[in-house]
This record gives structure tokens, C-alpha cells and sequence, in this order.
């Protein structure tokens, strides 16, 4: 584990990508433990990693995302958003929120929430008044609601790794998404009455309307997805599909956005996410494969609980290691590491694996809007023209509020399991 472990930060530290990085401290194991002859294991194993039914759901929720991106739906959410809360102070600051939490029910990725928002609403929000490092921080940290709220690419691959059900899983996020978003709307509030920040007068009943009618379409997209679902008319996979199915009708039909060239790279851009996220999956074979002849997660669970075996200190230590590990990895990679080491420790902790997986996740996604290098930071740092530091010192107190909800939710496990609970998951 040793020669895994140092080959692995040793790459990363020059800025190897995470697919090779996978392979290499693999690679470096087997060698080091004298182990060559399992190299020829690692085709068949990255294989059958990728040759399961339950991942035709990554590239489908993929292009769905992608066609109602080039369906012009930014504008209509945030327009939507606007309607309904641009009437309280400091409204384009709750907008920003607001949109996450929909947006989020569309792409799934928070880095695509951070890149499509954060291009409309940061500079609008200048413009409007707000400090610029407020308005960049917000659009950051709003953007890690994007994996937890279904659809949740995230999410299925946990579930892959676990054997967890996806359609349990999205639901068990449901929660968990929403109170991040109040959450960051009560401190948005809180902020914009202090410091005087504009609002909108309140819209008219046409506005309203209009509004809503305009962004129907995208908002209906997470009803049939989950309703679908949990209504047993179609399986997680089939959901997918139809969601392709019908994201591709409202661009092409019903907002009329979607000609051949958009259509063109609409797929461009699927092929290309998809092939990263196989491949990524593949390499976990490769490592799982690795962990298991190493008994690797046996190891780690043995020597935290050397440590301690106070489960609440336990529970600290994993949400710390992966708030960190999140800064630096993308929440697929992290996953992908993570996973096979602390579905042990849940099973000896006695935690469920849906409750194990939303913490998972949730710390995860967090670190992307974590300083130093949290993905999502440097995005709308590109978008503002702002230094890293300045952005971070603003998000600090926003990223303290998702951790106090991380917090509840780990120690609290009925906020994620109420509702698949209730629905008999």
C-alpha cells in the first residue's frame, strides 16, 4: 500500500491526469510487490469494470443535460428564479442559489452549474451592485448542490461500486440538496440586509406566468425522471433514456435552439465526458483489483480503528481525508479511491450504505469549492477575473454552512433516509 500510496501523491503533485494516475500507482504495486505477472489481469478487469448495464445511465443523463444546455434553458431558469424571489433584498443573491438547486435537477455536475450560472450571474450581479468576490464565492459554493440533488453522476458511480441502488440513492439526495440550498438563501439574506443590497420590485401575475410557462419544460425534466422511477414505470437506466428523449424534443421543438451543428456538438461533448467517465471506471477495476490483493481496505479500517474506536471521532477523521481529497480530485476519481476502503469501515460502524453514500458524496463535492485548488473555485475565479485568495476568504463562511449541514447529515442519518424510508427502499 506504501508504494501505492507515494507513487500516487507523488503524481499528482506534477499534475499527472487521474486516469493514468490510477494505472500507474497500479502499476507501481504489482512491480513492487513483486506481483508483475497480474499486469496481465488488468485488461479483462478494466472490461468488465465498464461492462455493466447500470452504466448506460452516465452517457444518457449526460446527453440529456447537454441537449437542454443547448435548449438556452440558463436564461430561463434564472428568469424563473428572478419572478419568484427577485422581490426580497439581495434577490439576485438568492436567484443564484435558487438556480443551483433547479439547474442541478438537469446537469448533475456542479462544475457545469459553477460554468453556465456563474457566466450570467456574476457579472449581472456586479452590475447590480454586489461586491464581486460575494457574487463569485456564492456561484462556487451554490454549485455543490449540482451532484446531490438527482440526477447525480456521482451517485451512480457510488452505486456501481457499492452494489446500492440508484434510484434509493437519488432520493436519499434529495434532502440533504435542498437544506445546502435554504441554508445558503438564509445567509445570502443575512448578508444582503447588512450590506444594503438591492431588490427587484415584485413581479407581475403576467410575468409570472410567463415565466413559468417559459421554463416548464426544463422543470418538468426532474419530475419525470424521479417520478418515473419511483412510480415503477421505468428503471433508472430507462429513465435516462427518456429523459434523452424528451430533453431532445423540448430543444429541438419546443425552444427551437437545437439545429444540426448545435446537435453536432451536443453529441461531440457526450462522447467526450462519457469516454473520461469509462475510463475512469475502467482504472477502478484496476485499483479495486489492486486493494484486494493488497487487503487494502481491510488494513485502513484496522488501523483507524487502532486509532479509536469511538465512532463519532471515526466519522470526523473520514469527512476530513475526503474534504481534502475532494480539493483535489474530482469527485468521480475520489470516489473511485475511496470507496472500496470505506464501505468496511461503514459495514463495521454499522452505517448504512445509502446514509454511507450520501456522506461520500456530500464531502466530495464539497471540496470542489474548497481552497486551495477546488475545481469549482478556479472556474468562477476565470469567469471574475478575480484573484483565488480573494474568492476563497468569501466562500469561507459559506463552505462552513455546507459543512454544518454535512454534519447533521452524517450524524443525523434520517435526513437522508427518510424519504427512501418512506418510499421502501
Amino acid at each position: 500500500m506504501t508504494a501505492f500510496g507515494l507513487s500516487f501523491f507523488a503524481f499528482l503533485i506534477i499534475g499527472v491526469p487521474i486516469t493514468l494516475l490510477l494505472a500507474i500507482a497500479s502499476i507501481t504495486f504489482v512491480f513492487v510487490n513483486g506481483q508483475a505477472q497480474l499486469l496481465l489481469a488488468f485488461p479483462q478487469r478494466m472490461v468488465s469494470g465498464v461492462d455493466q448495464f447500470v452504466l448506460l445511465t452516465v452517457p444518457l443523463f449526460i446527453l440529456a443535460g447537454n441537449l437542454m444546455n443547448a435548449g438556452a434553458i440558463t436564461e430561463r431558469i434564472i428568469r424563473f428564479c428572478q419572478v419568484i424571489v427577485g422581490r426580497f433584498r439581495g434577490g439576485l443573491a438568492l436567484v443564484n442559489v435558487m438556480s443551483s438547486m433547479l439547474f442541478s435537477g438537469v446537469s448533475g455536475s456542479a462544475t457545469a452549474d459553477a460554468a453556465a450560472l456563474g457566466t450570467v450571474l456574476i457579472p449581472g450581479m456586479r452590475r447590480e451592485g454586489y461586491e464581486a468576490n460575494f457574487a463569485a464565492a456564492l456561484t462556487a459554493v451554490s454549485s455543490v448542490i449540482g451532484p446531490i440533488i438527482p440526477p447525480s453522476i456521482a451517485m451512480i458511480v457510488y452505486a456501481v461500486l457499492s452494489g446500492t441502488s440508484i434510484a434509493a440513492l437519488f432520493v436519499a439526495g434529495i434532502v440533504p440538496g435542498i437544506m445546502i440550498g435554504l441554508a445558503l438563501m438564509a445567509y445570502a439574506l443575512v448578508i444582503a440586509r447588512r450590506r444594503r443590497y438591492p431588490k427587484e420590485p415584485p413581479a407581475a401575475l403576467k410575468e409570472v406566468a410567463e415565466a413559468t410557462v417559459r421554463a416548464g419544460p426544463v422543470l418538468l425534466l426532474p419530475l419525470i425522471i424521479l417520478g418515473g422511477i419511483l412510480g415503477g414505470v421505468f428503471t433508472p437506466t430507462e429513465a435516462a433514456a427518456v429523459a434523452s428523449f424528451y430533453a431532445f424534443l423540448i430543444a429541438a421543438f419546443g425552444y427551437r435552439t437545437l439545429d444540426g451543428s448545435r446537435l453536432a456538438k451536443v453529441l461531440y461533448d457526450t462522447c467526450l465526458t462519457t469516454s473520461a467517465i469509462m475510463l475512469v471506471v475502467a482504472m477502478a477495476s484496476i485499483v479495486s483489483f489492486v486493494f484486494s490483493i493488497g487487503q487494502v481496505p481491510q488494513a485502513v479500517v484496522s488501523a483507524m480503528l487502532s486509532v479509536t474506536n469511538d465512532r463519532t471521532l471515526l466519522l470526523l477523521m473520514v469527512a476530513g481525508a475526503l474534504l481534502v481529497l475532494g480539493a483535489f480530485l474530482e469527485p468521480i476519481g475520489a470516489l473511485i479511491l475511496t470507496t472500496p476502503i470505506l464501505l468496511p469501515l461503514g459495514q463495521t460502524l454499522g452505517i448504512d450504505p445509502l446514509h454511507l453514500g450520501v456522506i461520500i458524496v456530500l464531502n466530495l463535492v464539497i471540496g470542489l469549492a474548497t481552497p486551495p485548488v477546488g475545481l469549482c473555485l478556479f472556474i468562477v475565479c476565470s469567469i471574475s477575473k478575480l484573484p483565488l485568495t480573494t474568492v476563497s476568504r468569501a466562500a469561507l463562511p459559506q463552505l462552513f454552512i455546507c459543512i454544518s449541514v454535512l454534519l447533521l447529515v452524517m450524524f443525523v442519518p434520517q435526513i437522508s433516509l427518510f424519504l427512501p424510508n418512506l418510499l421502501g427502499y
